[in-house]
This record gives structure tokens, sequence and C-alpha cells, in this order.
């Protein structure tokens, strides 16, 4: 399954529209958002595409009843660790990830944000992807469960 990893939206619409026509056209099966979302607009504007999301919470999600909507309108979802399995493969998501966190060597792979900035890492046999800040453009990954690969697109609001 192809999976279209996002984070770090901070409220800008235009680009999670685009960049979910482009996961729409390379047919993914769900949309991950690694936290900061900033408001519900945001959120809307990725489930519109119908596409099963799941999500977790960021440091700048403060709008009151960003929670309550992801709780209830998230295909999945936690505030800090979202843990799944797809594909048979183990998944943690989670906002701001250290890899001092024994926790987190548990999954086959680790989806975070916060740093606004790309980064694939192995680290005994844990995968740990970061797809950059949807603030700073067109910035997202494409993850395929079959091989546990990740392809990295990025454009930054220049051109």
């Amino acid at each position: 399954m192809k999976i279209l990893i996002i984070s770090d939206s901070h409220g800008h619409i235009a680009n999670l529209k685009a960049v979910m026509e482009i996961g729409k056209k390379a047919k993914i099966g769900v949309v991950i958002h690694c936290g900061d979302w900033d408001n519900i607009e945001s959120i809307k504007a990725v489930l519109d595409f119908g596409i099963p999301l799941f999500a977790v919470m960021g440091n700048a999600d403060v709008e009151e009843g960003i929670e309550e909507y992801l709780k209830f309108n998230a295909q999945k979802f936690d505030q800090h660790l979202l843990k799944l399995d797809v594909d048979g493969l183990k998944i943690g998501i989670i906002h701001r990830a250290s890899l001092k966190d024994e926790k987190l060597y548990e999954f086959k792979t680790v989806f975070s944000g916060h740093y606004h900035s790309k980064e694939e890492k192995t680290i005994n046999w844990t995968k740990f992807v970061r797809p950059g800040a949807l603030i700073n453009g067109i910035n997202f990954a494409l993850y395929e469960t079959i091989n546990n690969t990740v392809e990295f697109f990025e454009e930054d609001e220049n051109g």
C-alpha cells in the first residue's frame, strides 16, 4: 500500500490540497499527518478527499476543538503516539521523535515531524522518517509498505 506522509502544515491549506491531489493521483491508501495542523479547516481540507486519515497532535495544535475533531473524524488518532499495524508492519506516528526514546524501537518504521526538515535514518532495524514541512512548500513523502521504502518530494514556496 502507498501511504502519503505529511507534517507541519501550519494552516497552509493550499499546500495541503496540492499534496492531496498528488497523493490521489498516486493512488494512496492512507494519509498520515504527523501533527501541527494549526486549525480545523486544514483537517477538513484533507478529509474532503475521502482517503483514510491517521493522525497525531503537534505542539502547535492549540486551537480549541482540534483534538476532538480529530478523535471523531480521523480513521485512527492518538494525541501523542499512534501505534499501527499496516500490511503486517508495526508503524509508529509521533510529532516529535527522540532517537533516545526506547519505546520507538518496537516499530519497523516511525513517522514524525516537528523539525520542518526531511530525513530518513535507520537505527537498529527501525526506520525513522520525517517528510519535511508543508509550511515550507510542497514537501511530503510517499511510503510503500510492500518493500518498506520512502520517496521524498520537495518544492519550496518559491518553486
